[in-house]
């Protein structure tokens, strides 16, 4: 291969790897969109992506710069996002872990509790995802289930939600001064955009999944979530860590608020590398490699 070649497959590699956000990126737009091809799509709307993309990797590379300085201090974070069914976490957890370390940067998405956590202390389940030095874990829902669904659907009793709101504050005050950094985030939407959305997830068969019975209970008690929201920012809204609101109705312009904000949570800067050089491959005389048998070779459908 000449240098000519290199050089173009290497482009063509890095290409390949911002595809992934352009997949991304069709989740978020309608089938009509889809369907009426470029045109659908106003000038506006395009200059505005373009806006988007620019600055989503211009965040994603300095959260990359976050990740060097977490793992060169043995920093130890956390960063919970709540919010409404179809509020946007997901989309923006994705961004953020993208171009980061799974072994550095961490997803928690805990399911129901089972019998036996439930007869456990109730953070007791969560502790076990907490960091290590060096490390960053998103919790996508945290133990604030407690006062938000857990309380509209009646999964507990008036003394373990007045517990809750005892103990929460406690708890994480008791992080933070054990050298965790806890960062709350409530993605904030409005009842026409969550119907919307839902509507959206109705129609489109790759995201049907994402409904679940609860999902669409919560719908129809929008209010009861409302109040049971308030409450809960109101009781443990705390010095030692706050709750932040994302206006989380355009998804683009919160996912890029919220990472943004999370970059300026930390006073996080370039860590210097040696210069990575390839070494030469050895070569051996007696080397071969081996035909791989047809047998357990995949079909080259494509």
């Amino acid at each position: 291969m000449n240098d000519e070649e290199l050089v173009r497959r290497i482009h063509r590699e890095l290409a390949d790897s911002y595809d992934e956000e352009l997949e991304l990126e069709i989740e978020d737009r309608t089938i009509e969109q889809l369907a009426g091809g470029v045109d659908a799509i106003s000038e506006q709307d395009k200059a505005d992506r373009r806006l988007y993309f620019r600055e989503l990797f211009r965040l994603q590379a300095e959260l990359v710069k976050l990740q060097d300085w977490v793992v060169a201090t043995g920093h130890k974070v956390v960063i919970l996002f709540e919010g409404r069914d179809a509020a946007g976490k997901g989309g923006v957890i994705k961004r953020i872990t993208q171009r980061l370390n799974p072994r550095v940067c961490r997803v928690a998405a805990l399911p129901a509790p089972n019998d036996r956590e439930r007869t456990q202390w109730y953070f007791q389940r969560y502790v076990s995802h907490l960091p290590a030095a060096g490390e960053i874990v998103l919790f996508d829902r945290s133990w604030y289930n407690r006062a938000g669904v857990e309380r509209v659907m009646g999964f507990c009793s008036d003394d373990q939600y007045e517990e809750f709101f005892r103990s929460a504050p406690e708890f994480e005050r008791m992080l933070v001064r054990s050298g965790i950094q806890l960062i709350k985030y409530w993605f904030s939407i409005t009842d026409e955009e969550q119907h919307m959305r839902f509507l959206s997830r109705i129609h489109d068969p790759l995201k049907q999944w994402k409904l679940s019975p609860m999902d669409l209970e919560s719908r129809r008690r929008w209010e009861d979530y409302t109040r049971a929201k308030e409450v809960m920012l109101e009781r443990t809204h705390i010095a030692e860590a706050p709750w932040w609101v994302v206006q989380a109705v355009d998804k683009k312009k919160a996912r890029l608020n919220c990472i943004h904000h999370l970059l300026s949570q930390m006073p996080y800067g370039e860590v210097e590398h040696a210069p990575i050089s390839l070494p030469e491959r050895e070569r051996h005389d007696d080397y071969f490699r081996r035909e791989v048998s047809s047998e357990i070779l995949v079909p080259e459908v494509y």
